[in-house]
């Protein structure tokens, strides 16, 4: 389970430094503000309110699977039937009674997904119309059980994945295409419940809270079609094959309802979060948006640029101290061979235009401690970043451009690492400015 004040940095130049205050401030807020949005809570709530009376079958994908399950687990009690966690390699927290765990590739599908989207769908077929299914959604479902369509290669899958991944598609153009190619999303799983119903408790993780859009929409009713998926396609001028167009071709709706789903969690309470930890820390919180998008480079640059207007005119009529606050989803246009996730790379970004200005921290943050394909929550980064990084004969355009801002932060003391949080609701970025 993450506690509060686990969050640590990393990097071989600076662990012996001693944090500035502000640092320290940031270190808090980080903790503090994840402790506020584990789902726990959020999955009692609903089901204190939603009406269970047969026996129930439990069904748990996602990042925060392992949680939401156990929370389930332990108000079901003796009416659980049985129940299964697919969840990300590492996240699982040990046995839960009576439930199968399962752990399988994130962000990029493996054979284990494959495995367990086979005993999801098993235990989709056991459940009868005298049960009901309790669903527990999450980020990351979309990679963590996968199901490929007739006619497609997992290998295939993958192929268009990290083209989606790497072309600066959106979560919705991205979920859009991969719905179509799996026979578990897009209100697949959904299908293969009938006829039992339930319901299915959701942490959202997309811009927007679409539950047709989180883990690919897996019991949502889906309206998508094969227009909708070659206009993502045609966009981004995407070489998916011969094969796979063929198969994308036919992409239809489904449009089974037996499912209730209910949104709980998301950036909104995320940056709600960091704002009250903020504000308790002795700055004034300014919530700047909730719905970010766009390249992660652009968002560093803006946060910048607002660090030295603010501090020079303030423009903005800010009140010192103040720690602005963003939250959503970027994305990285990736050109390079680097490593690195889109906050670190807002985080790289803003220290490399913040250099040499005073009293500013940067901080961007994914939720679940997981930033990208690596082991690091994040970034956070100052004024002096850069230059530590310079007095190591490193050259950051370099790194920006080969998309490496794992391997610069490192250096420079400025990786985020919490571990797996155990929540999925999306990416803030703060940036904490005094005078």
């Amino acid at each position: 389970m993450y506690q509060a004040g686990a969050v640590r940095r990393a990097g071989n130049t600076c662990e012996r430094e001693e944090l500035t205050e502000m640092r320290l401030d940031a270190q808090a807020v980080i903790a503090r503000t994840i402790e506020d949005v584990l789902p726990m809570k959020a999955v009692r709530k609903v089901l204190q309110k939603i009406r269970l009376d047969k026996p129930v079958y439990v069904i748990a994908i996602g990042k925060a699977a392992w949680e939401m399950a156990d929370e389930a687990v332990k108000f079901l009690g003796d009416r659980l039937v049985e129940g299964i966690v697919v969840t990300k390699y590492g996240h699982s927290r040990g046995k839960i009674p009576g439930v199968r765990i399962m752990e399988s590739g994130h962000p990029m599908p493996d054979e284990n997904s494959v495995a367990a989207a086979g005993e999801v769908l098993k235990l989709a077929d056991r459940v009868t119309g005298e049960e009901q299914v309790l669903l527990l959604l999450s980020g990351g479902g979309s990679a963590l059980v996968e199901m490929p369509m007739q006619g497609l290669t997992l290998q295939e899958v993958k192929r268009v994945t990290d083209l989606l991944l790497k072309c600066g598609a959106n979560i919705v153009e991205i979920n859009t295409v991969r719905k179509h190619l799996s026979s578990i999303k897009g209100g697949k799983l959904a299908e293969r419940l009938l006829p039992a119903k339930g319901y299915a408790i959701i942490l959202s993780d997309v811009v927007g809270n679409h539950p047709e859009m989180i883990a690919s929409g897996m019991t949502y009713v889906d309206d998508t079609d094969a227009a909708d998926v070659m206009d993502v396609i045609e966009r981004y001028g995407l070489d998916l094959g011969e094969n796979v167009l063929q198969v994308l071709g036919k992409s239809s709706a489904t449009l089974a309802s037996n499912i209730v789903n209910i949104v709980k969690g998301n950036v909104e309470e995320l940056c709600n979060a960091a704002a009250l930890h903020t504000a308790a820390a002795g700055y004034t919180p300014y919530i700047l948006s909730t719905a970010a998008k766009g390249e992660a480079r652009e968002l560093g640059k803006r946060f910048a640029r607002m660090a030295w207007d603010c501090l020079e005119e303030n423009p903005m009529n800010l009140q010192f101290p103040c720690a602005l606050i963003v939250g959503g989803e970027t994305v990285v246009r990736v050109t390079g061979n680097g490593m690195g996730g889109r906050n670190q790379e807002i985080a790289l970004q803003a220290a490399k235009d913040l250099q040499g200005r005073k009293n500013v921290v940067l901080f961007s943050l994914a939720s679940d401690g997981t930033d990208g394909p690596t082991d690091a929550a994040g970034g956070i980064v100052d004024g002096t970043t850069a230059q530590k990084m310079e007095a190591l004969g490193m050259d950051v355009d370099k790194y920006l451009q080969d998309n490496d801002a794992y391997h610069a932060l490192e250096k420079a003391g400025g990786l985020l690492m919490t571990g797996p949080t155990g929540t999925n609701v999306n990416d803030v970025t703060v940036m904490l400015i005094r005078r």
